[in-house]
């Protein structure tokens, strides 16, 4: 069992930053890849960015590339998102979540096993 938790989410105006962080207990984090969703009201929810098990390979959906960098700590047994030049668009509540598996579909949530409870992220015009 794998336990997640987020942290750093808030109101903060167009362009602004903020950085995610995502704590996990319970096994060993370096068995794991580690994925950013967000989830806005109304909306599915959406795969944001995904980090290797070494922290070597990421992966980002088309429309934060350039603005968000997702990184990992193994040795703290965290994964961060750093958000930059954030759009209203950004809008949602932002998820982390574990993938023991092979990571065939990186960017479906039903490939990853442990998910967090979330933290909302909120970014106003």
């Amino acid at each position: 069992q794998v336990q997640l938790v987020e942290s750093g989410g808030g109101l903060v105006q167009a362009g602004g930053s903020l950085r995610l962080s995502c704590a996990a207990s319970g096994r060993t984090f370096s068995d794991y890849a580690m994925g950013w969703f967000r989830q806005a009201p109304g909306k599915e929810r959406e795969f944001v960015a995904r980090i290797s098990r070494t922290g070597i390979t990421t992966r980002y959906v088309e429309a934060v590339k350039g603005r968000f960098t997702i990184s990992r700590d193994n040795a703290k047994n965290t994964v961060y998102l750093q958000m930059n030049s954030l759009k209203p668009e950004d809008t949602a509540v932002y998820y982390c979540a574990a993938d023991y598996g092979v990571g065939s579909s990186p960017s479906n949530p039903t490939q990853y096993d442990y998910w967090g409870q979330g933290t909302q992220v909120t970014v106003s015009s």
